[in-house]
């Protein structure tokens, strides 16, 4: 009697450490086979927001089990996008917090957004208004983002070529504003099509405000490339004083480049950020040892150049410029 008794209590001790075990791995079996419903309705923290007082604001939804679920913002006007993904039992501030970003470009407006809430594997779909009220302010150095027109004090050059539209327009939606630099045209002779000059002179500087750490120094500009274009070289230059005379001489100063083709490039609005430190010196599209002192000072920043160009038996070539700007501890975040 006392060894069965015994046997029944290692066996009961045994099971229960196998419930134990069963409880702590693997899924939920709610969560695999459980049925799908709502617990708390999709809701809004605030149903108005204005980003530029530093206001936010957050979704809520609670599931009965574990879902892939999908939340975007869409601006009604300017069709910019944010987009929250996750995995969880409920949204919450912790995992839909809003403060103005853009997922997908352009650049939200002031302006009412359609917010859905979607959900894997099941055709249910939630909606919101939201109205944004004030836009989300960006911190940085705005070479340029066209809303004020033409800035007496940039240069530029066009050749004299087919089709060219090197204007200041608001023909499309811009990627940030209203306004944008739309760069196009035919030229049968020569790379180049057209250029435009920012020389830190243009702000009352000599050279531009930016802090002396390469590393820490980035420059922003958002791109677009209409459907079907695929021959244009988009070349950025940045050119540094480094004897601080107030000019730059080409032969013993540093002139670093960024350059971009179209297969660097998707169709529509897209951001370009790369830190001041990973710019290279290029010759004829190589990279080559720069001519001055070889470091990158973002301090002694001169002038920044934009060259557009294409290959002259490629026939018409077009691209779209906005919301230049340098940033510093990060790329921008739109």
């Amino acid at each position: 009697m006392i060894k069965s008794r015994l046997y029944i209590l290692i066996l009961g001790t045994l099971l229960a450490g196998c419930d134990r075990t069963l409880d702590t791995e693997g899924p939920d079996l709610k969560d695999l086979y459980g049925e799908f419903s709502i617990l708390d309705p999709f809701a809004m923290s605030q149903n108005k927001v204005d980003f530029s007082a530093g206001e936010k604001v957050y979704f809520t939804a609670r599931f009965s089990k574990i879902i892939d679920w999908k939340l975007s913002i869409t601006g009604k006007g300017s069709g910019a996008q944010r987009v929250f993904e996750g995995k969880s039992r409920q949204i919450d501030i912790s995992n839909s917090e809003w403060a103005g970003e853009t997922t997908l470009l352009p650049i939200f407006r002031i302006e009412e957004c359609e917010v859905l809430l979607s959900v894997a594997n099941d055709s249910l779909q939630f909606t919101e208004v939201l109205t944004i009220e004030g836009l989300k302010s960006n911190e940085g150095f705005v070479v340029a983002d066209f809303e004020n027109g033409w800035n007496d004090q940039w240069l530029t050059f066009v050749q004299s070529g087919a089709d060219m539209s090197f204007n200041i327009t608001d023909a499309e939606p811009a990627a940030q504003g209203n306004f944008y630099y739309d760069m196009g045209g035919e030229v049968n002779w020569d790379w180049l099509i057209g250029m435009i000059e920012f020389p830190a002179s243009a702000y009352g500087e000599n050279t531009f405000p930016l802090g002396n750490n390469a590393n820490n120094v980035y420059f922003n500009t958002m791109v677009y490339l209409p459907e079907g274009i695929t021959n244009p070289v988009f070349l950025m230059q940045f050119r540094e004083d480094e004897n601080d005379d107030g000019e730059f001489d080409e032969e013993t100063e540093d002139m670093y480049s960024l350059e971009l083709k179209a297969n660097n490039l998707v169709s529509g609005w897209q951001l370009i950020s790369v830190k001041y430190s990973d710019l290279v010196a290029l010759a004829n599209g190589a990279p080559v040892e720069p001519n001055g002192n070889g470091n990158h000072e973002p301090d002694k920043l001169w002038r920044i150049s934009n060259l557009f160009l294409a290959n002259p038996s490629s026939g018409y070539s077009q691209m779209y410029m906005d919301y230049v700007m340098f940033t510093e501890g990060g790329p921008l975040n739109p």
